[in-house]
This record gives structure tokens, C-alpha cells and sequence, in this order.
């Protein structure tokens, strides 16, 4: 049987900004190699594809693939999946998501927001290298390496939308991607990133999701509050809410449908 796709912009309330991610809701699990294969044809920084639980009844299974491999967390695709479960299959209220980072929730509020639950990152601080400034071609004030990427804090707001990276050099520094960030001169805002990956194939993600886990961890106790605005400064460009509780990263934006369509047998 042909499956149905939709694509949605997430961390948006308008077409063709925040990160697209296609978005699969399945009958039953498929087969990895297919999974891979669809998303390498999505060509998206992430396509998700969602089923059933068989462990929790009115519960999903939830996995996440770049165009080179699958990934453990990923939160604007996450979002995009609680976008269509809601618009096209009805779910409301809070929706549970079994993944490889655990069990996920997604919440969709009255005003269309969703916010999700996710995981906080760890962060072990660390020397600021020559290597890292070069690759990122900005000064770089200081780091600390979280469980996949390295966050590099630069001193400006505008060092973080002028930098132009170096990404042979940027994939040597971490294993997924590397987070730039600083305080956001924007009124409005509190922080400001972006986040290149080119070890999954994504050269500069549009909005990162997950890299927030991570930003909390860093910003919080700098900003003084536990919750913040951010933007990813992306050339498509994103806008999130963040909120550092415990162990947890709620982590609030918007979505919206761009594509319905079919992949054919």
C-alpha cells in the first residue's frame, strides 16, 4: 500500500520558514533500509517516521532520520509529528512518543503552540581551542561538549549571524554538529544560535530542536532564569521558548503544513 507523507515547517507560524521535516504515520514499523531511503529522497534534515505503540496503548513509536543516518533525538521533527497527529489524525492534549532518547511528550495547547518534554543535555566545560575559533572563523569566549555536539559561546550577536564556517573543520570537533550561540541583541529575545552538522549531512540546520536541551543547560543559570526566548538565526530562520525544569527541557513553538503526498510503492 502507498504511504502518505506530510511535510511541515516547524518553530514557524508561516510557510517556508522554521526547519522542514517530513512526517510518516505508519500502521506498523518499517523496514530501517526503507526508512533511510525515504529520507535520503526527503532530502530534509530530518524525516520522521511514527507508529502505533504495541507497549502503550494510545501511545507512538517515534524515529528520526537525516539523509546519511538515523539520530537519537531530534526536536523539530518531534514537533512536526505532534503538528500532524493533531491537524490529520485527531490526537489532542498530551501525546507520548517512545524513542531511542526515551519517552517524549508532546502537548498542544489551545493557541496552536506545542511544547515538548525532552531530556536535558550534560555539558563538561572545556578549553577554548585555536581549532575551534578557525573553524567558526569568530572568537570564541568558551565551550563545553554535550552528549553529541559542542557548544561555542562567540561574544556577539553578531558574530553568531556573520559567522561563516569552515565545515571540514567544524566536523572534526564534535560527533554530530556544533552549536554557536551568544545573548541576542533582538528586542524580544534572550539568546541567539546556529548549529552546523555536516557529520549527519546537514551542513546548518535550519532550527534545532534538540541543540535546546543543550542551550538551557548554558543559558539559564547566565541569564538568571529559568525560561527564555531564542532564535536561530538560520538563513530560513526559527523562534522557540525554552524551559530549563530539573532534568527536563520544555521547549514551545509552532508548525505549519506545507505538502500532502504519497510514496508510491
Amino acid at each position: 500500500m502507498p504511504n502518505e507523507f506530510v511535510q511541515v515547517d516547524a518553530f514557524t507560524d508561516r510557510p517556508f520558514r522554521g526547519n522542514p521535516a517530513a512526517v510518516c504515520i505508519l500502521n506498523a514499523p518499517a523496514e530501517e533500509e526503507w526508512m533511510q531511503d525515504v529520507a535520503r529522497e526527503m532530502n530534509l534534515s530530518e524525516t520522521a517516521f511514527c507508529h502505533p505503540s504495541t507497549a502503550v496503548a494510545g501511545e507512538w513509536e517515534l524515529r528520526w532520520f537525516t539523509p546519511g543516518s538515523e539520530v537519537d533525538l531530534c526536536g523539530h521533527a518531534t514537533l512536526a509529528t505532534a503538528h500532524v497527529l493533531a491537524t490529520e489524525h485527531g490526537s489532542t492534549d498530551t501525546m507520548g512518543f517512545h524513542t531511542r532518547s526515551g519517552r517524549l511528550s508532546a502537548t498542544v495547547g489551545e493557541n496552536g503552540d506545542i511544547t515538548l518534554d525532552f531530556p536535558v543535555d550534560e555539558l563538561v566545560p572545556v578549553d577554548v581551542t585555536a581549532e575551534m575559533g578557525a573553524a567558526l572563523g569568530v572568537e570564541v569566549l568558551a565551550a563545553a561538549y554535550g552528549r553529541t555536539d559542542l557548544l561555542l559561546e562567540a561574544g556577539a550577536d553578531a558574530d553568531v549571524r556573520s559567522c561563516i564556517p569552515d565545515l571540514g573543520a567544524v566536523s572534526a570537533l564534535a560527533e554530530r554538529g556544533v552549536i554557536l550561540t551568544a545573548r541576542n541583541e533582538r528586542e524580544g529575545f534572550d539568546v541567539v544560535s546556529r548549529v552546523f552538522a555536516p557529520n549527519v549531512a546537514i551542513p546548518e540546520d535550519p532550527v534545532t530542536g534538540s541543540a535546546h536541551t543543550t542551550l538551557a543547560v548554558w543559558w539559564v543559570p547566565r541569564l538568571g532564569s529559568a525560561a527564555f526566548r531564542a532564535e536561530q538565526a538560520s538563513q530560513r530562520g526559527g523562534e522557540l521558548e525554552v524551559e530549563l525544569v530539573g532534568d527536563r527541557v520544555r521547549i514551545t513553538g509552532r508548525a505549519v503544513t506545507v505538502v500532502r503526498g504519497t510514496l508510491l510503492p
